[in-house]
């Protein structure tokens, strides 16, 4: 399959593209630059100056340091509704390995204090660049809408950014919003859109596991309580949370993301540290999964004769994100004016990745819709129906996201990205 570029799309929307394409590739340069300057979480300075000063320049009023690094840009354009548009801005702690000439080799100390290298692994240079795009393209043409907009920066993705905007006094701060909109790119061919009503993507809960051991020498281990080999057991047997107490059609994903101990081959350490995440897609299999996995290490480390009870702390978690059902519909269709209805599609069931945009509508109590778009050379789907891709999955040949190699084709990924994102805010804008 081979998307074309997307079709000329039905008024109102239509009336807010005119000057895209000569923009597009201004649009391709900033994009090329935010990727080869990724920044880690809640150190996005750099890529929130170019977005404050893009936005200054476009004409809207600028607030920065919101929660953070998070910039937020107003727009009001005469009486009428209020549109939130957000974009994430963070990087992820990953080696780039692309092979792209504007790859990233950007290094950064982490919240550990580690060196660590940084990569746009996750789209989010993506989604900058196109909401960019679309501020411009609505400061632009203002005698073609009417209301307000609240072009939204985040930082941190998943690690606390949304809620740190909102316990920065977002909701008094800033316009209220009447609906909070969104997207993701994803490993999908170019030209294709998805989204469903009701739960797109799982809640997320995070932990830090602090195990306790005796050190000594690696000789003598009958005189230690081993944490490395403590650990190891309760990896494995995290194993089974999923496989023996989470039904054959309910949704979870437990991962074990980072082990840390010791420091020579021939010492045993005292402690080790674990990283922890769930994925569910319901309140009732949130709270056993979680109940289970605290059950698991805190009886693996007495069955090892642990000195100390586990020291669990949790971590940033938000929950599952739900699109709310009427205007998810109301996307679809101008979602499918604007690109094709043959290229947006229904998802059967939530995504198990999680996002943390669903904050915003909570907090301020209006509807929200996220949806997500391809980025991905169609070249490499050829002979894949896309029905296949929804009840299946991806070949494991295509890169996803957080991969090394993941990194979206920007011709026409920008270009579909600004569309959507002004087609969907035109049924609002009026």
């Amino acid at each position: 399959m081979n998307p074309a570029a997307p079709a000329s799309p039905a008024a109102p929307v239509a009336s807010l593209l005119p000057g895209l394409a000569e923009r597009l590739p201004a649009l391709r340069e900033l994009y090329e630059d935010l990727h080869a300057h990724p920044e880690l979480s809640f150190q996005e300075v750099r890529t929130a100056g170019v977005v404050a000063a893009r936005l200054r320049e476009q004409g809207w009023e600028v607030t920065e340091g919101v929660g953070g690094t998070g910039v937020v840009g107003v727009l009001v354009n005469g009486e009428g509704p209020v549109v939130l548009l957000r974009a994430d801005m963070d990087a992820l702690p990953v080696k780039e390995e692309t092979g792209l000439p504007y790859a990233s080799i950007a290094r950064a100390v982490d919240g550990h204090g580690n060196e660590v290298p940084v990569m746009h692994a996750c789209g989010h240079d993506m989604h900058v660049t196109c909401l960019l795009g679309a501020t411009a393209q609505l400061a632009g043409h203002r005698g073609h809408w009417r209301g307000t907009v609240v072009a939204v920066f985040q930082p941190a993705e998943e690690v606390g950014g949304a809620p740190g905007m909102i316990e920065d006094g977002f909701a008094d701060r800033f316009p209220r919003a009447d609906v909070c909109l969104a997207q993701h790119v994803m490993p999908a061919p170019v030209g294709f859109v998805a989204t469903r009503p009701g739960p797109l993507m799982s809640a997320s809960d995070s932990m830090k596991v602090l195990l306790h051991g005796r050190g000594g020498h690696g000789s003598a281990p009958e005189l230690t309580v081993d944490p490395v080999v403590m650990a190891a057991a309760i990896v494995m047997r995290l194993q089974t949370v999923v496989s023996r107490e989470v039904g054959g059609t309910q949704t979870a994903v437990v991962t074990v993301g980072s082990i840390h101990s010791g420091t020579k081959e021939n010492i045993i350490p005292d402690t080790a540290e674990m990283l922890v995440n769930i994925r569910s897609t319901t309140s009732a299999v949130r709270d056993r999964v979680l109940a289970a996995v605290e059950r698991v290490i805190r009886a693996e480390a007495a069955a090892s004769g642990a000195p100390k009870d586990p020291e669990i702390t949790r971590l940033p978690s938000f929950p599952v994100t739900n699109n709310d059902a009427e205007a998810t519909a109301v996307v679809t269709a101008v979602l499918g004016d604007a690109l094709g209805a043959d290229r947006v599609m229904t998802l059967p069931q939530p995504f198990t990745g999680s996002e943390d945009f669903g904050v915003f509508g909570t907090a301020l109590g209006v509807p929200s819709v996220m949806w997500h778009f391809g980025g991905a050379d169609p070249a490499l789907f050829q002979g894949i129906d896309p029905d296949d891709l929804l009840e299946n999955g991806l070949p494991a040949t295509i890169p996803t996201n957080h991969s090394p190699h993941y990194a979206p084709v920007p011709d026409p990924t920008i270009e579909i990205g600004v569309t959507a994102l002004l087609a969907a805010a035109s049924h609002w804008l009026r």
